[in-house]
């Protein structure tokens, strides 16, 4: 690695923290909400609700964050947020109820939008053209491996809390396990803090603000002399861009190419289901009847494979290009939405009694006498079927013991449905969608154009995990994912007509193609 790259690549990858704190921040509810729907007696919604209620003041972090970097830089709108990630996580551990622990998640919630939004566009601003989109992909590798840490802290801390022994009833890992989840990002969210303190602050932000000398120095450690110097004549002058960009200025004809595509991007990465696998997987593989703990082990294994896919899409994104890897992406995923749909719509239900031993006798004895060898098609028809005769709070308190009792499925296909979409998710969407982001807009909008899609892209993510456990309650769990499917076929078509390659080209030259 040459030092010029190291340099870059170095900085990238501390900005980057933020976005494994965004990872393990949205995925580490994965492990919890099944405790705490029992322990604080929640409703589907409410449980969509604790998942959600992250993503909603996101979208409010995504919104205000590119302007404030815009005006007070993008590192200090960085720290900030390290400081709320930081914050959120020891108030989301000590929460001693339910709207305690929502709006310490919502805290960290700023923290999330703002990550999300400025280090990407950071990145970009600093990363030479030839190696702009594995820079920026750093993020995302970031936030996957956020994720798989989240998932396996949260299957490491399940399995000490069953282990016994003095310091786990003294740590009450038994018993408030899930505090310890969310309490574990306290530890990265202080080492970025502290580690953003040696990163410069962006090139082009101090150019659009008239300090050439330092963004001239920036540009040169990031490339080399000459490269630096032509970098910093092709941006912009100090005059133009300290006019800062409104909002009117998005709507402007020469935008409306450039924002539709970014709409359409950030809505398409979000209806296709992601969040609803990352947020929920624990809850998604114990409807395939494998258990508690083998949920949550396979919840390791899309962790993993969505870093795997990341670092491959890595490789890529700077040799084959954004549209590619966009296009195949989303066929894959179609494909594997529609394995998923088609295995739990395969499933059949019933309670004989050889497997019904981890029940209590209290609900084994009403429902063989109710139920006996009936069978079910669907999921939705059965877990109606028992809470009628146990009642909802016996349902939710034995319900993985009561899936892996009566369902009679193909697990395997249900794996690698989820696994197929992870993987498909991360070459594509994941980071190519970021990637975009940094590179469509002029560089005097850029910070408003990115909260404004980004804005786009938490709201709908907001929406879909908050509806998600309504969905496998009342829509089943095969039209749920079958609904993602057709997401899936629509965000193809528009890919396949409307969405331009932009590898290889300047911020500048790109704003000059696609602007002008």
């Amino acid at each position: 690695m040459q030092t010029n790259t190291r340099f870059t690549a170095t900085v990238s990858a501390i900005v980057a923290l933020g976005g494994f704190l965004m990872g393990f921040d949205a995925s580490v509810i994965s492990g919890v909400v099944g405790f705490i729907e029992t322990e604080f007696a929640l409703s589907k919604l409410q449980v969509g609700w604790a998942v959600a209620s992250l993503t909603l003041t996101a979208t409010l972090g995504m919104l205000v964050s590119g302007p404030l970097s815009d005006r007070y830089g993008r590192r200090s709108v960085l720290q900030w947020a390290a400081l709320l990630f930081l914050l959120s996580a020891i108030a989301s551990a000590l929460a001693p109820g339910f709207w305690t622990l929502v709006a310490a998640r919502m805290l960290g919630g700023l923290g999330v939008g703002a990550a999300l939004i400025v280090a990407p566009m950071y990145i970009a601003e600093l990363s030479p053209a030839a190696v702009r989109g594995r820079m920026v992909s750093i993020n995302q590798l970031n936030i996957v491996i956020g994720i798989s840490a989240a998932f396996f802290s949260n299957y490491l801390i399940l399995r000490l809390g069953q282990s016994g022994g003095s310091v786990v009833e003294q740590l009450s890992l038994g018993v408030s396990g899930w505090r310890w989840m969310l309490g574990a990002e306290a530890l990265p969210a202080l080492v970025y803090l502290g580690a953003l303190r040696f990163v410069p602050e962006s090139p082009r932000w101090l150019s659009m603000h008239g300090r050439d000398d330092e963004a001239l120095a920036i540009l040169a450690r990031a490339t080399d002399p000459v490269a630096a110097r032509a970098a910093l004549d092709a941006i912009p002058g100090e005059a133009t861009n300290k006019q800062q960009g409104r909002w009117h200025e998005l709507f402007a004809p020469a935008m409306r190419t450039v924002l539709l595509i970014g709409i359409a991007i950030a809505v398409v990465q979000q209806i296709t289901g992601i969040n609803a696998v990352f947020f929920y997987a624990p809850m998604i593989f114990e409807q395939s009847g494998i258990g508690t703990n083998a949920a949550f082990m396979q919840a390791v294994l899309v962790g993993l494979t969505n870093l795997v896919f990341t670092v491959v899409a890595m490789m890529l994104i700077d040799r084959i290009g954004r549209r590619p890897l966009l296009l195949a992406g989303l066929t894959g995923i179609t494909v594997s939405m529609l394995v998923l749909a088609w295995g739990f719509s395969s499933a059949v239900y019933q309670l004989p009694g050889e497997n019904v031993a981890e029940l209590p006798a209290s609900i084994v004895q009403p429902l063989q006498t109710q139920l006996g060898n009936t069978s079910f098609d669907s999921d939705r028809e059965f877990r109606n079927a028992v809470v009628a005769i146990i009642g909802i709070e016996e349902y939710r308190q034995h319900r993985s013991a009561l899936i892996a009792a009566s369902a009679q499925l193909n697990p395997m296909v249900i794996l690698v449905g989820i696994l197929g979409f992870v993987a498909s998710f991360a070459v594509s969407l994941g980071p190519v969608m970021w990637v975009l982001f940094s590179e469509l807009y002029p560089n005097r909008l850029r910070g408003l154009a990115v909260s404004f899609v980004g804005l786009i892209n938490s709201g709908v993510s907001f929406t879909v995990q908050l509806v998600f456990p309504w969905e496998l309650e009342n829509l089943g769990n095969a039209t749920t994912f079958l609904l993602f499917a057709i997401f899936a076929i629509l965000g193809l078509v528009f890919v396949a007509t409307k969405v331009p390659e932009t590898r290889g080209r300047t911020l500048e030259q790109l704003e000059q193609q696609l602007t002008a």
